[in-house]
């Protein structure tokens, strides 16, 4: 940390000189930037804030009206602090008006009692600051290094926020933008120290855009942003202001932890690295699709003149005991031994990263006479008899049937949509087409897009806000009421509320929203806000730690 004027004070040759604080003695901790010794009225001209003026009085003003313009140029111009020697120029004492007028403008002035040789101390401070600069250089040079280094790895979140919390010994959190923890590291604290009621006590910092320090919660907050796209925070926890390298540590965090979702990480066979990049090119319209279609005959697989159906197969929850790269391989087994039972002809690869998810992606080509339902319905029962249980264990998510490889990325992206609106939210069935995804279930597929996160918080942001503050639970209510269909009895009843009860806590939530609740629109909005935060709140990220 920068040194301070209280720690200017304490050194041995300032000690020896005596010094009295006469005023600002509650800014002793400001911090020192400079030591510059001045003799002459006009000194505040030429200081920048921060530094700390040592003087005899001999070139100052003669009358009290000029000395306080003298004081008012140095707290003006921000300086740090001023020491004055006394015995040249005021005698044993500093002028009342000049100890009056520093203390009003809360300036810490120091009179020293005996002479000294400033030097001693312009050395001292210059060389402690000197150092310190010199050690930032070096721990923000050692900082790019690191975080390049795993920038070049592709290092996944956690990976990130381990090395935040070595460099800054701090607890660090990587959040979304609905408050949901991605992933943390708890440094000296314990997981339920650090994670407990995280939501309430994220709602309640709020920084300005960018990076920036909140004293209340002591928390660094920085924006973690891709291709300016704003997706989510990282914070680290401090006991006090930090200093600026810290802030670096957390920007240049963040900047990885963004870049790094760019990064995929591939350790399959060749034969399956080769269908993963045809279909990764089918995806990205990265390759010609007569190049496409050639590569695939080669690996067997015939995809002119066919019927194409994309096909996403997604776990309901991780598997046991495997991290994701283990349960990524083991799906994909379990897909292609499915895929070759039922006769398949499947272009079979783990690109569904490519499109968020962390399944299997299919592109089953079929003749004319082949069936869409009979082949997902023969998928599904195959994957059953291997152990994963179609509509329970995993989501078989399918497409529209296209006629030609052009459209084939069609057909795949819409697999990947119906595998993301299903996967939290839909009844367990043998497949899934598009016609089942309904209203939570579109919600669920846009749930990670910060416009509908912003949409949340705009229409609920208050009422959740209020809640916080008051212990309340109007949100809850609210839901209730809608769900209910405007049925105050049933709505009371649900909520364990009289009648009049229930008419004031609804007339106290339009008042803190805003709104009317007799508008169909309104309710519609506030509707869609609610489920689309159960949905956000259900179907969250597992945060890792």
């Amino acid at each position: 940390m920068p040194m301070t004027v209280r720690d200017v004070l304490e050194l041995s040759a300032l000690q020896q000189a005596g010094p009295r604080v006469l005023a600002g003695r509650d800014r002793l901790d400001a911090p020192v930037r400079w030591v510059h010794v001045a003799e002459i009225p006009e000194i505040a001209d030429l200081l920048r804030g921060g530094e700390l003026v040592l003087t005899t009085g001999i070139g100052l003003p003669p009358d009290d009206d000029g000395l306080r313009r003298w004081i008012d140029g140095l707290a003006a111009v921000g300086v740090a602090g001023v020491v004055v020697e006394l015995g040249r120029r005021f005698g044993g004492t500093l002028p009342a008006g000049l100890v009056e007028h520093a203390r009003s403008r809360n300036l810490p002035l120091i009179a020293l009692r005996r002479e000294m040789r400033f030097v001693a101390v312009t050395e001292v401070v210059h060389s402690v600051i000197v150092e310190e600069q010199t050690a930032d250089l070096l721990a923000k040079d050692e900082i790019h290094r690191i975080f390049t280094e795993l920038s070049v790895e592709g290092a996944e979140p956690r990976q990130v926020l381990r090395e935040i919390t070595r460099l800054s010994r701090r607890p660090a959190v990587l959040e979304n933008l609905a408050h949901q923890v991605l992933a943390y590291e708890t440094g000296p604290l314990t997981a339920e120290e650090l994670l407990d009621r995280w939501e309430t006590r994220s709602r309640a910092v709020e920084v300005p855009s960018g990076t920036g320090y909140e004293p209340r919660s002591g928390w660094l907050v920085t924006s973690v942003e891709a291709r300016g796209n704003r997706w989510g925070r990282l914070v680290l926890l401090c006991d006090q202001e930090p200093p600026a390298r810290t802030r670096v540590l957390l920007e240049r965090a963040a900047s990885t932890i963004a870049l790094n979702q760019l990064v995929a990480r591939d350790s399959s066979s060749v034969e399956r690295q080769a269908r993963s990049s045809l279909l990764l090119s089918l995806v990205t319209h990265s390759a010609p699709t007569r190049d496409v279609a050639l590569r695939a005959r080669g690996l067997g697989v015939v995809l002119e003149q066919r019927l194409l159906l994309g096909v996403v197969v997604r776990r309901r929850r991780p598997a046991p005991g495997a991290d994701g790269n283990a349960n990524r391989r083991a799906l994909l087994d379990a897909v292609e031994t499915a895929v070759r039972e039922c006769g398949l002809a499947a272009l079979a690869g783990d690109v569904d990263e490519a499109a968020g998810g962390t399944g299997v992606t299919l592109l089953v080509a079929l003749d004319e006479t082949g069936s869409d339902e009979a082949a997902l319905g023969g998928l599904s029962a195959a994957l059953t008899r291997a152990g994963h249980r179609a509509g329970a264990d995993v989501v078989v998510a399918a497409g529209s049937v296209v006629r030609t490889l052009d459209l084939a990325r069609r057909s795949l992206v819409e697999a990947a949509q119906v595998a993301d609106a299903t996967v939290h939210t839909a009844e367990p069935r043998p497949f899934y087409r598009l016609h089942d995804v309904r209203l939570r279930g579109l919600l669920y597929l846009l749930r990670d897009d910060v416009r509908l996160q912003t949409f949340v918080e705009r229409e609920l942001g208050p009422l959740l806000s209020y809640d916080q503050r008051h212990g309340t639970n109007h949100v809850a209510l609210l839901e209730t009421y809608l769900v209910e269909g405007r049925n105050k009895r049933r709505a009371a009843d649900a909520m364990s509320l009289s009648r009049s009860a229930l008419y004031q806590r609804l007339e106290l939530i339009e008042r803190v929203l805003g709104v009317d609740l007799d508008s169909s629109e309104r309710r519609l909005s506030l509707h869609v806000a609610l489920t689309a935060r159960d949905v956000m709140r259900a179907g969250g990220p597992e945060p890792t730690g």
